[in-house]
């Protein structure tokens, strides 16, 4: 009898074995490093405790950006182009940082960790721009340059927070698994529709408490809310799903590639066939081929660097611009300038349950595809809105200033135009559908392309575009002011009655037609990544053969 039941025991055991096995998620583990159970973690309801602090994080980061025009051209008293230079510079570098950010944080810190230290960083910035701004404790210039090194401090706390988040979110569905794997498509779509949730209420809230009440308290909200939204995450430690690797650092790992790549193309050029023998083990080759994976994402990379460009605009010069008009809507309220970037927002909120809902199931009738399209598919789409957005920004300015010399205002910058803020808005809805295929394509696709170990660098590489993007704009609106201030008038004067940002939208919508083109070259060459599912395939293959452009 004894033997029966240790012989039951023992089967037993082996049952309870095979199914803690068959729940556990591979190569995962929870916050006391045991296997990670496919049941307790991950999935939903791990991902809303990261979208509840991404939302806090643009609740943060757009207090600053989004009306920071305002205050460098009327508290900081500089001229438009200088601070509109200054802030593509800024975001540029806020944007550029993910890049070694996300190195350090795949190799040493981990995910987890650097969204902590990103929030601690936010609290600390925010909580000196609020003081700095409020009480101007340092005066004679100390004021400026305390304003600017907080300032910094919230683009290193937007270059750790950025590119974790999203794939520490994105760790929570398991790729291997078909259920989890659809919903880690959808993920994408339902994560920037909270991001823009979340950028939509900053917007509105933040800018009008800057202009009607104060700078010290509009920086000062945000800080509070990354506060709260940090402990919230806290929360949900419990349930996440923590991937960990012995792998080395992906800068090590990039760099013994390289070697690898350069021991073997010497070794085909050797006289002696024999003595040029490559002895790479299967893991140097495995190595070689993620970075060759990443090179070729690199084409893709460069022909969207204008769209991030044309979406720079949005909160320096659409605002300035939007500053001119009639913003009344009754008999006393006046809507802030910045505030009209809520309907980027708003539209993207609007559009992301139609698109996920109906123009993804509409698309896989025809597709067979999950998803309905590609993801280069997507992105295309995107930048093509993009361009009717500017060619639309430049027609509406071009009324804006005829309307300026037909009420006899040109040289009265302050005075508000007979000109309904409602003629700049269709250019803000535009952006904010052009994002809902672009940006999240790129999310998707960046993550989705790389290795599974370098998937933060992989995002990182995606916000790149727009590190870059806004650089760029910073150095074309500089050399742009230099050389036309010299011939008399420069595009970007302070008095906008007599600037000619059109001159700029229409410089810009050509760019766009270039990029287009080279997107759509080197998107049809594009070879996806292979799954264990299916086989390669490319960016408009005949299975997906949907306009692309």
């Amino acid at each position: 009898m004894h033997h029966r039941s240790l012989l039951a025991y023992a089967y037993a055991h082996s049952e309870d074995s095979a199914a803690a096995m068959a729940d556990a998620v591979a190569g995962a583990v929870d916050y006391r490093g045991r296997p990670a159970s496919r049941a307790a973690t991950g999935g939903w309801k791990s991902s809303v405790f990261v979208m509840a602090m991404e939302i806090a994080e643009r609740f943060a980061y757009k207090g600053v950006a989004a009306n920071l025009i305002t205050y460098l051209t009327g508290p900081l008293g500089q001229p438009m182009a200088r601070a509109a230079a200054s802030i593509d510079a800024w975001k540029g570098v806020s944007q550029m940082l993910p890049l070694p950010v996300a190195c350090v944080a795949d190799a040493w810190l981990g995910r987890y960790r650097a969204i902590v230290l990103a929030s601690i960083l936010f609290v600390v910035s925010m909580g000196t721009l609020s003081l700095s701004s409020a009480f101007h404790i340092f005066r004679s210039g100390g004021h400026v340059a305390v304003f600017y090194v907080a300032l910094y401090l919230v683009a290193l706390g937007e270059g750790a927070h950025k590119p974790c988040a999203q794939a520490f979110a994105a760790d929570q569905f398991d790729e291997k698994d078909p259920k989890e794997n659809v919903a880690r498509s959808s993920f994408f779509n339902w994560w920037y529709f909270g991001m823009c949730a979340g950028t939509a209420v900053t917007t509105m809230v933040s800018s009008y408490v800057q202009d009607n009440v104060g700078w010290g308290l509009g920086f000062g909200i945000p800080c509070i809310v990354i506060l709260v939204s940090l402990a919230v995450f806290l929360i949900g430690t419990p349930s996440y799903r923590y991937y960990t690797t012995k792998e080395p650092s992906p800068v090590a790992r990039v760099g013994k590639a390289l070697l690898v790549l350069i021991k073997s193309w010497r070794s085909k050029h050797r006289t002696n066939p024999a003595s040029g023998k490559v002895e790479a083990k299967n893991s140097d080759e495995d190595l070689v081929e993620e970075v060759r994976s990443v090179f070729r994402l690199l084409p893709i990379w460069a022909s969207c660097i204008i769209y991030a460009i044309i979406f720079s605009q949005t909160s320096t010069f659409f605002t300035k611009q939007a500053a001119t008009l009639d913003r009344r809507i009754g008999p006393k309220f006046k809507v802030p300038p910045a505030a009209l970037q809520t309907f980027i927002s708003v539209s993207i909120v609007a559009f992301i349950p139609v698109y996920d809902r109906l123009f993804v199931p509409l698309a896989r009738r025809y597709t067979g595809r999950p998803t309905g399209i590609t993801m280069l598919q997507r992105v295309g789409a995107g930048l093509s809105l993009s361009l009717v957005a500017v060619v639309l920004s430049a027609l509406v300015e071009m009324r804006r200033l005829g309307v300026a010399r037909d009420a006899g205002l040109v040289d009265a910058p302050k005075a508000h135009l007979p000109m309904t803020l409602w003629w700049m808005v269709p250019q803000y809805v535009l952006i904010g559908v052009s994002d809902v295929f672009a940006m999240i394509g790129l999310q998707e696709f960046f993550y989705d392309q790389v290795p599974d170990a370098v998937r933060s660098l992989g995002l990182a590489l995606f916000l790149s575009i727009f590190g870059v993007g806004h650089l760029l704009s910073s150095f074309l609106i500089s050399v742009i002011d230099r050389a036309t201030a010299k011939r008399g008038a420069s595009w970007f004067s302070n008095n906008l009655n007599r600037a000619h940002l059109d001159y700029f939208y229409w410089l810009l919508a050509g760019l766009c037609v270039l990029e287009l083109v080279a997107f759509f070259f080197f998107s049809r060459a594009y070879v996806y990544k292979k799954k264990s599912d299916d086989g390669d395939y490319r960016g408009g293959d005949a299975d997906a053969d949907a306009t692309l452009v």
